[in-house]
């Protein structure tokens, strides 16, 4: 249904939230949208249609209203080319995000228990050696591309610690990643089944050898998953974890590499990386725009009518910096921002995910105290897209290092990559109980589509 304008006059054109110029300059964008009232009518990929919630309150009524919004899309996802570009983001799948009710209380509890079980002190040994491991790569050099060097890669080399790989495996799943990047459709698609194998496999071996390890933890919950419920958890989990994560690496240090509130802290500590992660998570969200919904009824949202089965999808961007209630300076209040959502399907990673990003740019930044951007953040380019705010690369200098120079270096200061550095506790429990592990696994159904990151 069309929006109307302000004034009743005659409705607006969709809005695209995509391109280069959108992804130039999104608040502008935003700003327009809020001439609209409290959500606007905008375009996900050419033809593709949806309502964007820009207002703070409205996004929380959404979140919270599970009576009158569904997370089930496969009612509207029947209505869209199957090969538009946004499906891969939105197609429900067999996970905690696109189900509702009992189905998803489920899968939840078994994550969020799962979760629960990760010693932050193991997960931030484990960032420090995937950190060091990248870092070796680069340091000599003296230049760097933070993104696909180190905040692109990083987070997948957590994860395969925390499913409970050997490090061996961490190529197979980074190969996968980054042909799911690729603009060709035939390496996406390779990728995207490199991905389905890697976890089919990570699942099969944890069957046969179980370990002290979050797929292991999902197989032995009480809540009885089966094999092919655990892997389509898996996928989301690293989907849910790794395009934000890797966003809030790379927005965070280009913000400290090109501001000198926190330039001076790399060495003499003004401002901190907790400071620019809280102020990327208010004004530059990894997930700019997403948490779709979808209305059980036609429903009036404080003047637009949304019609049933449409998507209703939360700006936490422009919401986070709604003007009615933004106040100017470094925002320390980091709980009272939506970028991970809010309600029954708020992201349950959000602790690990901060400690991963804030540990991976401390340590980033002490071994490469001097390192500074290559181009002025003006110049840097933006990935397009109407779901993330995410840099297309981040290049940066410093002053080499090398495994031979005095002192402490990434090089001596690591476990053997050889050798896991998390997971070596006794085996822990979720507090409910540990009952036999479910027998036989079957592969996820292939539905064409990768996985999508986002809230649970």
């Amino acid at each position: 249904m069309n929006h109307p304008t302000p004034g009743g006059a005659a409705p607006l054109e969709r809005v695209p939230l995509y391109g280069e110029d959108f992804a130039a300059d999104p608040h502008a964008v935003y700003d327009r949208l809020r001439t609209y009232g409290v959500c606007a009518p905008v375009e996900l990929a050419p033809g593709v249609g949806a309502t964007l919630v820009t207002s703070y309150r409205v996004a929380l009524r959404v979140l919270h209203d599970t009576e009158t919004f569904s997370k089930d899309p496969r009612v509207w996802q029947h209505t869209v080319p199957q090969d538009s570009e946004i499906l891969p983001m939105l197609s429900w799948r067999p996970n905690a995000l696109f189900n509702d009710g009992e189905v998803h209380a489920r899968l939840r509890h078994a994550l969020t228990d799962c979760v629960a079980l990760i010693e932050p002190y193991d997960l931030r040994q484990l960032v420090h050696q995937a950190a060091d491991e990248l870092i070796q790569n680069f340091g000599e050099r003296g230049q760097a591309d933070l993104i696909s060097e180190y905040a692109r890669v990083l987070p997948l080399l957590i994860f395969n610690g925390l499913f409970g790989l050997p490090p061996s495996h961490s190529t197979r799943l980074v190969t996968a990643m980054a042909r799911m990047f690729e603009s060709e459709s035939d390496e996406a698609a390779k990728g995207i089944q490199e991905l389905q194998d890697y976890i089919l496999e990570a699942v099969t071996t944890k069957q046969d050898r179980p370990g002290n390890d979050f797929t292991t933890w999902l197989l032995d919950h009480p809540e009885g998953l089966t094999a092919e419920e655990v892997v389509w958890q898996l996928l989301l989990s690293l989907s849910a974890g790794h395009e934000p994560v890797t966003n809030l690496i790379g927005n965070a240090l280009a913000r400290m590499l090109s501001d000198s509130r926190y330039y001076r802290t790399i060495s003499s500590g003004a401002l901190t990386s907790h400071h620019a992660i809280t102020e990327v998570l208010w004004e530059d969200p990894p997930m700019a725009n997403y948490s779709a919904h979808y209305p059980r009824r036609d429903v009036d949202l404080e003047g637009t009518w949304v019609r049933a089965g449409t998507p209703v999808l939360i700006s936490y961007a422009a919401a986070n910096t709604d003007p009615t209630g933004r106040r100017d300076g470094p925002r320390s209040d980091a709980g009272a921002h939506l970028s991970f959502g809010a309600g029954p399907h708020a992201c349950p990673m959000q602790q690990p995910g901060l400690l991963i990003a804030v540990t991976a740019i401390d340590r980033l930044t002490n071994w490469l105290c001097d390192i500074r951007l290559s181009v002025p953040y003006e110049q840097l380019i933006w990935r397009p897209g109407p779901f993330h705010r995410a840099l297309a690369a981040l290049p940066a200098s410093f002053t080499p290092i090398s495994p031979d120079q005095k002192g402490s270096t990434p090089w001596n200061a690591s476990p053997s990559s050889s050798t896991p550095a998390a997971w070596t506790s006794p085996a822990r429990q979720p507090a409910s109980g540990r009952p036999a592990r479910p027998s036989g696994s079957s592969s996820p159904e292939t539905s064409g589509h990768g996985p999508s990151p986002g809230t649970t």
